[in-house]
């Protein structure tokens, strides 16, 4: 099994991390434009491999693409961070033409990849690389819903005084401060609504605190957050080498689920050896449904922005 990860910046270092440690592939590729990047952390994680007992070969390329030739995941990275002054159709238009350019030339060498887009805006980064490659839908996911739901769950373990793993939540909607869904009256304690243990104004909190969870952290360390992104990352592509069949929340093409089309957004999927094999109806309330169709219309409007991009 080979995996390439795109982008060796904090998030795509740490997913490569977790998917060596973790021992997801026998080659593992770390690429990246800057000159000598992925190179020198493609070496410093061997230098770990004698001292946490892993035997996945990392390599490192400098924007040799022909290293990733018959990759079976990509992990889409690269991309630049919003900064400050830069409007939201500047990023998107940056952005779309490195994840464009990435696509297409991985493609080129590992023409049956799966990928996964973590660059950013990812929603629209995702319906992207759908539209300009033109591969089964199937075999591209954008990861965000997988990070949303993990600080979901995380902001549930502070209140209830509880192990996240012993915990069940999903965000839905876009990957975005006012676009996501966290579904509080869905998740549950060891099967047990969490709504049972948590006053209405708790809910709101948790609810509140998990959609800025990623501008808190951003505001804290002053840049955005790389562990827990990396980590949702390789957690899909272990689910995918493994063919686990595993439930996350991811955005993906929706052809009339939900109520949308044409449109990449997150919604529950189960994640295998094909990519996203299916999507999972749940029963959204009124007040849900409501909300996932504003958030579905945000993310059109950020969609709108490749239109008028230079072909």
């Amino acid at each position: 099994m080979k995996v390439t990860v795109v982008g060796a910046g904090a998030v795509g270092a740490t997913c490569a991390d977790n998917i060596a440690r973790k021992e997801l592939a026998t080659e593992l590729v770390l690429l990246d434009i800057k000159e000598g990047v992925a190179e020198g952390k493609a070496q410093d994680m061997m230098q770990t491999a004698a001292l946490l007992g892993f035997d996945t070969k990392i390599t490192g390329s400098t924007n040799d693409y022909s290293k990733t030739s018959g990759s079976d995941v990509v992990v889409i990275t690269s991309g630049l961070p919003r900064k400050p002054g830069m409007t939201r159709e500047e990023l998107i238009g940056v952005n779309a033409g490195i994840v464009k350019s990435v696509a297409e030339n991985i493609l080129k060498y590992s023409p049956n990849a799966i990928l996964i887009v973590i660059s950013n805006p990812m929603d629209t980064m995702t319906y992207l690389a759908l539209k300009s490659t033109g591969i089964p839908k199937n075999r591209i996911i954008g990861m965000g819903g997988a990070l949303d739901s993990a600080r979901f769950r995380y902001q549930l373990s502070q209140h209830l005084g509880a192990s996240p793993a012993d915990l069940n939540a999903v965000v839905v909607g876009g990957h975005g401060d006012t676009t996501m869904i966290p579904l509080i009256r869905l998740a549950t304690w060891n099967s047990v609504p969490v709504t049972k243990f948590l006053s209405a104004e708790q809910q709101q909190k948790i609810v509140s605190d998990t959609m800025v969870g990623g501008a808190t952290l951003t505001k804290l360390i002053g840049t955005s957050a790389w562990y827990a992104p990396g980590a949702a990352g390789a957690a899909l592509v272990e689910a995918i080498v493994r063919d686990e069949k595993k439930l996350f929340t991811c955005c993906v093409a929706l052809e009339g689920e939900y109520g949308q089309k044409d449109i990449c957004l997150g919604v529950p999927v189960i994640i295998g050896k094909n990519g996203w094999e299916k999507i999972i109806p749940f029963d959204l309330s009124a007040e849900e449904q409501a909300l996932f169709i504003k958030s579905a219309d945000a993310v059109r409007n950020m969609n709108d922005v490749l239109s008028a991009l230079p072909a």
